[in-house]
């Protein structure tokens, strides 16, 4: 249940256009669904995987087509010429021949399963070149425009990574680790096992809820790599119907649902020929998770061992050549009753001392660990969320946190000692960032309500020096059309039952005085994404509003960046505080004079595809009618990493499952209700709504359901994605949810 969002990309120096200058025409065409959908995307350009070469001569990113917005390319910027030019042209080289379902399912876990072409690539270490797989083999780009495959086979590379000095190219392919100079033949290097057993992959919990998505790990200087085998045997299956358009594929899922067995992870040191293999000690006991892996500059390699309940996390120090362990220090949950939120922010540091991200004082912060001693660098009240990059010569700390809750900003700081930072970023804008390696220059992405997301280099005091992509709202930007019916959002708070502040935004079409509109409001209510933000929220909430429907979405208790206190009740209890939250909202609606009391609708996805169940089932009446998309419905049906994690171990706590299933409930919901679930989803899986399908029919409910073949977790495209939109709204229609005549 993670959500990601990057965008830029295409043209570099163009003169800046205010917004309000982009007003070019005397009336809007009609901003349909069809249109929101399609190509060229009204976001603008939309770059993904933006990298420095590894001497930060070079910007190179993945910049999608103008006539086909989900087809991605590599190009590069080079900054001593500052030209932009293709490197791989995905359709020249591409087969487009179908991916094994391996690969399907990885893409996946990685929110990319939408896109074509190039999708991923690495930088080689001594930067001649990048490596890129396209449609499941792999090629090697030059910076001189030559391509050279290195692979070409019926079966997918999966996870395919260049070694550290660039001499090797590793990849998975049949559940083994295979290995090869590049340019030269690849053997595997791991055993052929039952078919439970992986080398070289992330189990599915690792992929889907713990952002580890590879299962090796390759040493310095080319001589170790540290490989993880997987055995699946004590997972269940889950039997996957992936009901398509003309035909059904039944796949047998290992999948494992909370309070049952996880797969058993073991880790592996061996040279790049498979020899020399010793066996990790992770500890006795085996239920428990592997978050993360790092070799350290010392050559040694670090595991972070979480337990099963999420509350403890050990960094363990190995030796490579021994796979002995020692627990090098131990992070624990802020509260009792909390768990600890795994993080990529962190960096080992050339002296041997680790930076390192811990909400261990409430809130996210920096802190500096030298084997013995703990240095805490940053004590912010509104949490870091990422660490940017170190420049370790010139004792800086760059990173990204939270700003007056609804903006993030880019800081730099001291790598040493607390000290006062200094703001990089314009706080007009939420802001994202990332770092060349070298530690002297910033890629700064921005957004604001009235611009889409640009994107620009700059010094390390914050000063723009060029721009990667200025995305200007000028006379040719796609949604220039479209602005003089564009909506800026209002922002404000309401208390929640314990007076905390929750926030709120909404946006209001063209209102006649003495009039009320009905009101579509937006959830996810559950932990993790923020919804309510000052950044560009895209064109879809404006088609909405352009119906003449009020937009609102608010950021109940549970949701992310105010800190651990803020999240804290969902622990063991959701489907509780988020729905009364929600509640206070839609009653804080019904006090306006320009809302319709009896048109309030209400949407969600996943955990808001549940949320909306359960708010219909606690409020009959309160709400005019709720679309439920893929919704959980049972937490018994969904994983163990990210089910336990706030709700505990079934087996331990079944009177919480209880209390948060919306099956037991169900039959109390008496508003309409469409109900919407791709058939082949891997994530949230059929079962959840089938079961609630099952229990309203039975009882003589009455309740409708839009059902997508073929489609996963993600229903989405530049057909299927109007389709929906139209059928929700066609609903709200039918039982009367309209805009005033």
């Amino acid at each position: 249940m993670r959500i990601a969002l990057l965008a830029a990309a295409a043209a570099i120096l163009l003169p800046t256009t205010a917004f309000a200058d982009a007003h070019m025409t005397e009336s809007s065409p009609e901003l349909t669904f069809e249109r929101v959908f399609a190509s060229p995307s009204l976001n603008g350009p939309t770059p993904r995987a933006v990298k420095f070469s590894p001497d930060g001569k070079y910007l190179t990113l993945l910049r999608n087509r103008e006539e086909d917005s989900s087809r991605y390319d590599l190009w590069g910027y080079d900054f001593a010429t500052r030209e932009w030019r293709m490197l791989v042209d995905s359709e020249a080289i591409g087969s487009g021949r179908e991916l094994s379902e391996d690969e399907k399912m990885q893409r996946e876990r990685a929110r990319v399963g939408s896109l074509k072409g190039i999708i991923s690539y690495q930088w080689a270490s001594d930067g001649s070149g990048v490596l890129v797989p396209i449609d499941g083999d792999l090629y090697f780009a030059k910076l001189d425009g030559t391509v050279q495959r290195l692979t070409d086979t019926e079966e997918s590379e999966l996870n395919p990574k260049l070694s550290s000095k660039a001499g090797y190219v590793s990849f998975v392919r049949d559940r083994q680790l295979w290995v090869g100079e590049v340019g030269g033949e690849a053997a595997p290097i791991t055993p052929k096992e039952e078919d439970t057993i992986r080398w070289g992959e992330a189990e599915f919990v690792a992929q889907e809820e713990m952002s580890r998505l590879t299962g090796y790990w390759w040493g310095p200087n080319d001589q170790r790599i540290a490989v993880q085998r997987t055995d699946e045997s004590p997972v269940g299956i889950v039997t996957r119907a992936a009901i398509g358009a003309t035909g059904t594929q039944v796949f047998d899922q290992r999948y494992p649902v909370a309070g049952s067995d996880n797969a058993i992870v073991e880790l592996y040191v061996m040279d790049p020929d498979g020899g020399n293999r010793v066996k990790v000690d992770l500890g006795d006991d085996t239920d428990i998770y592997v978050a993360r892996v790092n070799w350290g500059p010392d050559d040694y390699l670090y595991v972070q061992r979480q337990n099963r309940e999420q509350t403890v996390l050990d960094m363990l120090k190995v030796d490579p050549s021994t796979g002995e362990s020692e627990v090098w220090f131990t992070e624990t949950a802020a509260r009792d009753d909390y768990w600890i939120n795994l993080s990529d922010n962190y960096r080992f540091l050339k002296d041997g001392s680790l930076l390192w991200w811990s909400e261990r004082d409430g809130f996210g912060n920096f802190y500096r660990f030298d084997g013995e001693n703990w240095t805490q660098l940053t004590s912010r009240k509104e949490p870091v969320t990422a660490l940017v990059g170190v420049d370790q010569d010139g004792d800086k700390l760059y990173y990204r946190a939270v700003t007056d809750v609804l903006t993030e900003q880019v800081y730099v700081s001291s790598l040493s000692a607390e000290s006062e930072p200094t703001l990089l970023t314009d706080p007009d804008y939420t802001n994202s960032a990332s770092m060349d390696p070298t530690g002297k220059g910033l890629l700064i992405s921005r957004s604001a309500t009235d611009q889409p997301t640009q994107s620009y280099i700059a010094d390390t005091r914050g000063e723009r020096l060029v721009w990667v992509e200025e995305n200007a709202l000028d006379a040719d930007h796609p949604y220039t059309p479209f602005l003089l019916s564009h909506t800026p959002p209002e922002y404000g708070t309401i208390p929640a039952e314990d007076g905390t502040p929750l926030h709120y935004m909404m946006l209001k079409p063209e209102m006649e005085p003495g009039k009320q509109y009905p009101v579509f409001y937006y959830h996810y209510s559950g932990p993790g994404p923020q919804v309510v933000d000052k950044g560009w929220g895209g064109a879809l909430a404006q088609a909405v509003v352009d119906k003449g429907y009020i937009w609102f979405a608010l950021d109940n208790r549970g949701s992310a960046n105010r800190g651990v206190d803020f999240e804290q009740p969902l622990y063991r209890a959701m489907g509780g505080v988020e729905v009364r939250d929600q509640k206070t909202g839609a009653e804080f609606l019904k006090t306006l004079d320009y809302v319709d009391a009896e048109k309030i609708a209400i949407y969600g996805w996943s955990y808001g595809g549940y949320m909306t169940l359960k708010q219909l089932q606690a409020d009959p009446g309160l709400y005019a009618a709720g679309i439920s998309g893929a919704p959980v419905t049972r937490w018994g049906l969904y994983d163990t990493h990210y089910t336990e994690r706030f709700m505990g171990d079934p087996r331990e706590v079944p009177e919480a499952y209880e209390a948060a299933s919306a099956i037991p409930n169900a039959t109390k919901i008496s508003d309409p209700l469409l109900l919407i679930h791709g058939m082949a989803d891997d994530n949230v899986v059929f079962e959840n709504s089938s079961e609630l399908i099952s229990v309203l029919q039975e009882n003589n409910v009455a309740f409708e359901m839009m059902l997508y073949p073929g489609y996963t977790h993600r229903v989405g495209g530049e057909q299927v994605s109007p389709h929906l939109w139209n059928t929700m709204f066609r609903f709200l229609e039918a039982h009367g949810v309209t805009p005033p005549e």
